[in-house]
This record gives C-alpha cells, sequence and structure tokens, in this order.
C-alpha cells in the first residue's frame, strides 16, 4: 500500500507540467521543490539527531556561491606574488564542487559546534551563518559584494558529437529539481534506515544511554551535519543556476526560518514531514496572494495557520495523520468480530 501510494505521488509530480500550463504557477513549484530539498537536510540534523541549526541557511548560500563561481570562473590575489584563477568550468562540476566544499564546511562546523549543546550550539551556527554573510557582502573582488554575481551559465549536460542539453525555461529546471529531490530523499532514507540512522535516533532520544553503549557522539553527529550540509549545498546549487543571480541576500535568516516552519510543521524526524511542510509552506503564500488581499493580511493568514497546525498537531501533520492511520486499521478487525453473528 505504502508503495503504491509513493508511486501514484511521483507520477502525479512527473505528470504536473504535461497540464500546468503557467510558467508562474512552474516557477513556484521550482522554488518550493529547492527549499523542500534545504528542509530535507535540516531535517536530518534536527530531526535526527535533535540538534537545531539556525545557521543552516550557510551551507545554501555556500553551495550556491561556490557553484556559481567555479562555473564563471574567478581570479583572487592572495598576496602580491600569488594569483588564484580559475577558468570557467561546466556547470555539472560546479555543483560537485559546491556539494564537496559545502559538506567539507558541515563537517569543520560539526568538528567544533558539536562541542557544546542547546543554546551554545544555536549561537555557533547562527554565527556562522553571519561570518559567512558578511565574507560574501564584503569581499568584493571576489563575490562583488552587493553588485551580485549574475549571467551565471545553466546546466548543460551533453556528448560530444552526440547530443547537447540545457535546461533552460520551467520545465527543464522542474524535472532537475524533482530528481534532485528524489536523489536527496533516497540518500537520507538509506542513512536513517542504516546502522548510522539507528545511532543518530539513540543520540537524539538519550544520549548518556546511548554513549554508555558504546556510540560515538561526535562521529555520528558529525556525519549528520557533513551529509546535511551537502544536501543543502546542492539546493543552493541548484537556485543558483535557475536564477543566474547570487547576492549575499541568499544569507537571510528569513529562509532558515522557512526551513524549520517546513521540517517543524510536517513532522520532524520522518522522511515525508519536509516534504508536506515544503509543499504547504511553499505554496501557501502563493495561494494567499492569489487572493488579492493586503499583503499583511497575507502574513497574518500565514501566521495563525501555522500556530493552529502547531497548537493542534504539535508532533506535526505526517505522525498525526500515521498515528490515524494506525488506529483506523486497529479499530477495523474489532468492528468486523462485532458484526459478525455468533
Amino acid at each position: 500500500m505504502k508503495r503504491l501510494a509513493t508511486a501514484a505521488f511521483l507520477a502525479f509530480l512527473f505528470s504536473i507540467p504535461l497540464w500546468v500550463s503557467s510558467l508562474y504557477v512552474l516557477h513556484v513549484l521550482i522554488i518550493t521543490g529547492i527549499f523542500t530539498i534545504a528542509a530535507m537536510s535540516l531535517n536530518l540534523l534536527l530531526g535526527y539527531t535533535g540538534q537545531l541549526s539556525l545557521g543552516h541557511v550557510a551551507f545554501f548560500g555556500i553551495g550556491a556561491y561556490v557553484s556559481s563561481l567555479v562555473s564563471l570562473g574567478f581570479a583572487v590575489h592572495l598576496a602580491p606574488d600569488w594569483l588564484v584563477t580559475l577558468d570557467p568550468q561546466p556547470v555539472w562540476l560546479a555543483i560537485i564542487w559546491a556539494i564537496a566544499i559545502s559538506g567539507f564546511c558541515g563537517w569543520a562546523i560539526g568538528r567544533i559546534s558539536f562541542k557544546v549543546r542547546g543554546a551554545y550550539f544555536v549561537i555557533v551556527t547562527i554565527s556562522f551563518a553571519e561570518v559567512v554573510r558578511l565574507v560574501a557582502l564584503n569581499w568584493d573582488e571576489l563575490t562583488q559584494g552587493p553588485m551580485a554575481l549574475n549571467n551565471i551559465p545553466p546546466l548543460t549536460l551533453s556528448i560530444p558529437g552526440l547530443f547537447e542539453f540545457s535546461f533552460i525555461g520551467k520545465v527543464p529546471n522542474y524535472y532537475l529539481v524533482l530528481m534532485a529531490a528524489i536523489i536527496a530523499y533516497v540518500v537520507i532514507a538509506r542513512l536513517v534506515n542504516s546502522q548510522a540512522g539507528r545511532a543518530m535516533i539513540a543520540l537524539r532520544e538519550n544520549e548518556p544511554l546511548a554513549t554508555s553503549v558504546g556510540i560515538e557522539v561526535t562521529r555520528y553527529l558529525v556525519l549528520s551535519a557533513v551529509v546535511s550540509a551537502a544536501i543543502a549545498g546542492m539546493a543552493g546549487a541548484l537556485y543558483a543556476q535557475y536564477v543566474q543571480i547570487v547576492d549575499p541576500n541568499i544569507f537571510l535568516f528569513i529562509y532558515t526560518v522557512t526551513m524549520v516552519i517546513m521540517v517543524v510543521v510536517g513532522g520532524k524526524g520522518t522522511l515525508a514531514g519536509p516534504i508536506v511542510g515544503g509543499l504547504i509552506f511553499g505554496l501557501l503564500p502563493e495561494a494567499l496572494r492569489s487572493l488579492e488581499i493586503r499583503p499583511e493580511l497575507q502574513w497574518v493568514a500565514y501566521g495563525v495557520l501555522m500556530i493552529v497546525i502547531v497548537s493542534i498537531l504539535p508532533s506535526g501533520i505526517v505522525p498525526a495523520l500515521a498515528r490515524w492511520w494506525t488506529d483506523r486499521a486497529a479499530r477495523a478487525p474489532s468492528q468486523r468480530d462485532q458484526q459478525t453473528p455468533a
């Protein structure tokens, strides 16, 4: 039943460009998909290890800037006699570099910040995001500062002499983001269902008990940070090659808040939670805007709905639906037994 529902959902997603002709709707779906991937990466850290990162947007922005710089090429004067240059590289290679550099930053921050817990960990992650934003804003020679990096080339796949295809336009980018979301989901699912994933869940539930049975705390927390940062970097790279312009505003704190909302409302610690939360809070602002009400009332409705969902379903939408389905399945046999004549 679960596999059938998954197949039907994927078939529905793949069919959307066939019957949706509005380019604006496809644009909204693409942006929603990108931030859903970022929310999935945050869920690995928040939902499965219990570590709240409020600087997760830093890895998203690092992925966007790295992929942009590698695809555009750059030159940096690090010293009077030391010049670092890189000629423009293919976008697919730039995306790989973005994933690798973001994962490395996740490893570095994980090694440093996982020595502390609670509010101190949150402060470290926020500080890291702010430092990265200031670097992007003030290192004009590399990032162009507030002038932004523009004319970022789109992803192109080619075999010399056979074919060449560029992801230009809404439909190709929609399928690109959809395939990236599927890959991210599979990677996270394989990790969560492995021995490492069970160790992460054990650390989330009871860290002293998990430590007492031999689980290495730092090892598995850093592993989750690396994978989470790498997937967030991939989302940032997809964002950069889609919008073809990147500026320091990509590090705004509101983006991290959006990811946290998607995870918490959908259901943290579940694979489907960030997807459900991403679809709801990615499409909801556009749905409210289509009602042509005043902007401040749109945000009021947005906040009220979020408060209502969190109040009624404190564990999230997906866990609540799972409990309802389990209770319904458990009641069904008893009802049939009551209806069967003696």
